[in-house]
């Protein structure tokens, strides 16, 4: 028995859109990224819908299921995070691409509301992020294994403790009462003193 047609007309790329469209489709992805980074990602698609100030039927329009929108918000900010990586990767010094890493993905929690998010779940119904998050594993291995060889990283440190940081910068960001940058400084500053290898 042949399957059904799809119920949903393919979705033209955002170039291909009328600047109204345009418009409705960034609103919906700033939304997006903020509600998911508040609730999570199996929030209402109405919800976001309401956030963005447009109807449910626009939303769909733009992002015929939940899947395709999830991957749009997180797809950006996970290859933020592989640039950055490889940034790290070409640092001559292994340990100070490693600071300079660390440095970068605080700044980037206090910046970008769900950056967390993205880096720390999991979309297993994503190829694309899966991909980038197993390219963004494999290199932050790499980049520990260096600094631990150079002699400036401790040699306990594993690369899921850099989830545990990103973590904790997370709570000082969102429950800082005063300037959650100049915190998360703080932070980083504490903790990478904290990852250096013990002197000889």
């Amino acid at each position: 028995m042949p399957g059904q047609p799809s119920q949903n007309p393919p979705v033209p790329p955002p170039e291909a859109l009328r600047a109204d469209a345009r418009h409705n489709r960034e609103r919906i992805l700033a939304a997006a990224g903020a509600v998911f980074a508040e609730r999570g990602i199996d929030v209402p698609m109405t919800t976001v819908a309401r956030r963005a100030g447009v109807g449910v039927a626009t939303l769909y329009r733009r992002f015929p299921t939940r899947d395709a929108l999830v991957a749009e918000v997180f797809s950006g900010q996970l290859a933020t995070c592989v640039g950055a990586l490889d940034e790290a990767l070409t640092d001559p010094d292994p340990w100070d691409g490693f600071r300079t890493l660390v440095e970068r993905l605080f700044a980037l929690q206090v910046a970008e509301r769900g950056f967390t998010a993205a880096v720390v779940s999991r979309f297993p119904h994503h190829p694309e992020l899966a991909r980038q998050r197993a390219r963004a594993g494999r290199d932050l291995a790499e980049l520990v294994r260096r600094a631990q060889a150079a002699g400036r990283l401790r040699a306990d440190f594993r690369p899921a403790d850099l989830l545990l940081a990103l973590r904790a910068n997370c709570g000082i960001v969102e429950s800082s009462s005063g300037d959650p940058a100049a915190a998360s400084r703080r932070l980083a500053g504490y903790l990478l003193d904290s990852f250096r290898a013990p002197s000889r």
